[in-house]
């Protein structure tokens, strides 16, 4: 019995051949997928690229990861930005003696 994949895994897979440019046979072997199984899924994603000419954009597992981290560090600097506000607000806030 054969093992079972979900759409986001086999879609990720594909991307890396796809569009990352890795070999079919290095990423069967890394992932211990078959590479026939790989193939198959990367001709059901170009398929659905083709299909998909409608302006929907996809991307990357890096740039994935690119964006992960830019939002990562777009959140600290809110986060100090709000601690400074929360500072300021108690100082503003004191009644004065």
């Amino acid at each position: 019995m054969g093992k079972h994949f979900s759409l986001e895994y086999k879609e990720y897979v594909s991307k890396l051949v796809v569009e990352e440019g890795r070999k079919a046979s290095d990423v069967a072997y890394e992932l211990e997928i078959s590479y026939k199984t790989i193939c198959r899924w990367v001709k059901i994603y170009k398929d659905r690229l083709i299909a998909n000419q409608s302006g929907v954009v996809s991307i990357s597992p890096s740039e994935l990861e690119k964006l992960k981290k830019q939002h990562e560090k777009e959140i600290q600097q809110l986060k100090e930005e709000n601690e400074i506000l929360k500072k300021a607000m108690h100082i503003f806030t004191k009644n004065p003696e």
